[in-house]
């Protein structure tokens, strides 16, 4: 796959934007970044430049930086592109975390490319780029029925439900480092490898 080599320089976590759904399944991906710059001590600061809030973190020395588009989920595209394009990044060294519905809270997995699978903030993104970048797919399971998902995805989760998306996250965080390094087969392996605890 072309550009397959290319280390992890930006990562995106998708969701909407305001007080309203912060707290929602949809917002899985906002959470992982959250976490991820609290995790190494950056802050984010608004990116007029770009429609969102960015902030740069060192991997194991390696500058990486972490993006929330300020459009809601289904405009998410176009800032996304926006930072691509400033900062002169293939779409290869790009990392977007997001919930998902097709796997169970708990769950979290690395994936090269493929389908939106319904997504919408996937959906916009892949139609301002393609789908030739990382994902980090955080299970928030699925509610039965598609007629749901909608109203499923915008609601809080319970909080046993919200502690296993949680778990799932911190443990991808131990695998950003070897993204920025290019180590894709062992951040999967770490990562699909289910704990002692687990």
């Amino acid at each position: 796959m072309a550009g397959e080599t290319d280390p992890v320089r930006l990562i995106v976590g998708l969701g909407n934007p305001g007080t309203r759904y912060e707290q929602t399944r949809h917002n899985a991906g906002f959470w992982f970044v959250d976490a991820l710059v609290r995790a190494y001590g950056g802050r984010f600061a608004a990116a007029r430049k770009f429609d969102g809030e960015a902030a740069p973190i060192s991997l194991d020395g390696r500058e990486v930086r972490v993006f929330k588009p300020g459009a809601f989920m289904n405009r998410s595209g176009g800032p996304v592109r926006a930072i691509l394009n400033f900062y002169k990044l293939p779409l290869s060294s790009m990392l977007i975390a997001h919930d998902e519905i097709d796997l169970p809270p708990g769950v979290a997995r690395l994936k090269r490319g493929g389908g939106h699978g319904g997504h919408n903030g996937l959906r916009d993104v892949f139609a301002y780029l393609s789908t030739d970048c990382w994902r980090l797919r955080l299970g928030v399971g699925h509610p039965g029925h598609s007629d749901l998902v909608v109203d499923y995805v915008l609601s809080k989760p319970a909080n046993s439900e919200q502690e296993a998306i949680m778990h799932a996250a911190d443990r991808a965080l131990t695998t950003m480092p070897m993204l920025a390094a290019g180590q894709f087969e062992q951040a999967m392996h770490q990562l699909h490898t289910p704990s002692p605890a687990s």
